[in-house]
């Protein structure tokens, strides 16, 4: 357990880190079309390439916020299904889902590091502004080394592993723990 701890901080970091990037990823996004509208109130022409640049964004959130869900446990599963099962059963199901999880991980780097390596291609957002296709494919391998990172966290991915009754109890003593002025 020695090497477990220092990559679940690792994985916490680096979904800060994340999480940090999407925030940014959206308020970039929210810069372009308030400058957007702002140009046309202001002057009653548009700017062609603000819908362009601020679409290239949207790769990154998407990929970075399926890494931030899965380390908080907020993907699909079959909660019920599961929870019905044996308790060993349940084990074999979350061994198979972080199995699944991890395969698809490992595709995506794989496949995502050669989807990056071969693009090729420049968006013409306008005149002025070209960018590499490379930036928004190099977020695909990004993710898929960030989730195979979260597994380090193991069954704690898996919300049927949680127990409803300490989350409360947890809940409950975090806010008799509260002091309000």
């Amino acid at each position: 357990m020695g090497v477990l701890t220092p990559l679940r901080r690792v994985s916490d970091l680096v979904n800060q880190v994340a999480i940090v990037v999407c925030v940014g990823c959206i308020l970039a996004m929210l810069g372009i079309s308030f400058t957007a509208f702002l140009y046309k109130l202001i002057t009653g022409s548009t700017l062609s390439w603000t819908y362009s640049l601020a679409r290239l964004f949207l790769p990154w959130i998407g990929f970075l916020s399926m890494t931030i869900s899965l380390r908080y446990g907020e993907h699909v599963a079959m909660t019920l299904l599961v929870r019905s099962l044996p308790r060993v059963m349940v084990q074999v199901a979350a061994g198979l889902c972080l199995a699944v999880i991890g395969l698809f991980a490992l595709m995506l780097t794989w496949y995502g590091w050669d989807y990056f390596t071969s693009a090729t291609q420049v968006y013409m957002v306008s005149d002025q502004i070209r960018i590499p296709s490379k930036f928004t494919a190099i977020v695909v391998p990004i993710s898929g080394v960030m989730m195979l990172l979260h597994l380090v966290h193991g069954f704690a991915l898996l919300e049927h592993f949680l127990d409803e009754r300490d989350v409360i109890d947890e809940l409950i003593e975090t806010a008799d723990g509260e002091h309000r002025p």
